[in-house]
């Protein structure tokens, strides 16, 4: 996200623009907590995780009168228009904004990769790289001791996060929302991966899964007897959502920020911007908000295979 505010900031300046930055998201916007960025403000900042804006929820932007709270600051300040970095949540502020006559452009930006009009969102390569290096590390582990690892990764009810990151860690087993997998087809998984003289086995799981991480070990601890193996479980968590952002994001997150620039400039508002056969494409937010975003099945098909 710094990525993306470094060059809002920079590609507005350049172009003559005063660009106000929002704190903590739709909260800050209510309260009125906007300031004045210039260049030098933004320097430093495209290696830090997260958002130096700060980020919150807000369920008082849902009310009428919060959005209407909200129109009064950006008035009172002047600004024309508004460039939301989000994913399904703020989009869906963005919304509502323009349906109440203010201006406002998208960027596609969620870890969970499930906003529709975008090919991949920013902030997914780096979380997916990541949880392949907790997948990597637990391998290690799991061949020396003979064991088969559970690693749960984030997504919500998407499993693209999960998809990629099985497919691309070796995974002998992938479970995600959209596709339903028994635990018993699990365990003949992992059992396969034994019997083919493999040293470990490894399962990676979307949390909104049927059956997450917390499920299937629950599953496979009552019948340790039957499965013959142990089963050892990680659980990602909020880890996935730090560290340092990849080289692709970062360049993803500056094209992104350049391009909302752009659209608000010649006056394609109501629209996300995003990423689609490596060109940067511009979405109608009523096209994108709410819509559920198919998962890639050539993935699917791939993941089957190997």
């Amino acid at each position: 996200m710094n990525s993306v505010i470094r060059a809002v900031v920079r590609t507005g300046v350049d172009r003559g623009l005063e660009v106000y930055g929002v704190r903590h998201g739709y909260s800050g916007l209510i309260q009125g907590d906007l300031h004045l960025l210039g260049t030098r403000d933004v320097g430093g900042i495209m290696q830090r995780g997260g958002t130096v804006l700060g980020s919150a929820r807000c369920p008082e932007f849902e009310t009428e009168a919060g959005r209407l709270q909200a129109m009064r600051e950006l008035n009172r300040k002047e600004i024309e228009a508004l460039i939301v970095i989000g994913g399904n949540g703020s989009q869906t502020g963005a919304l509502a904004l323009l349906r109440q006559g203010f201006p406002a452009v998208g960027v596609a930006s969620t870890i969970d990769n499930d906003l529709f009009g975008s090919e991949i969102t920013l902030g997914v390569d780096t979380a997916l790289n990541i949880a392949l290096e907790a997948i990597d590390r637990l391998k290690t582990t799991a061949s020396s001791h003979q064991r088969a690892f559970l690693v749960e990764v984030m997504g919500r009810k998407c499993g693209s996060l999960a998809l990629m990151a099985g497919v691309a860690g070796g995974a002998e087993v992938i479970l995600i929302p959209e596709v339903e997998v028994s635990p018993e087809a699990v365990a003949r998984e992992l059992r396969h991966s034994y019997e083919r003289g493999k040293p470990h086995a490894i399962a990676v799981v979307a949390e909104g899964a049927s059956f997450n991480a917390s499920a299937l070990q629950a599953y496979f601890a009552e019948r340790e007897a039957q499965t013959g193996f142990q089963l050892r479980t990680t659980i990602l968590g909020h880890v996935q959502r730090g560290g340092i952002p990849s080289a692709y994001d970062r360049l993803l997150g500056a094209r992104f920020g350049a391009a909302a620039v752009e659209a608000v400039q010649t006056g394609k508002l109501g629209v996300l911007v995003g990423i689609n056969h490596n060109q940067i494409t511009t979405t109608p937010l009523e096209d994108v908000v709410g819509v559920p975003k198919p998962l890639d099945p050539e993935l699917l098909e791939l993941a089957r295979v190997l």
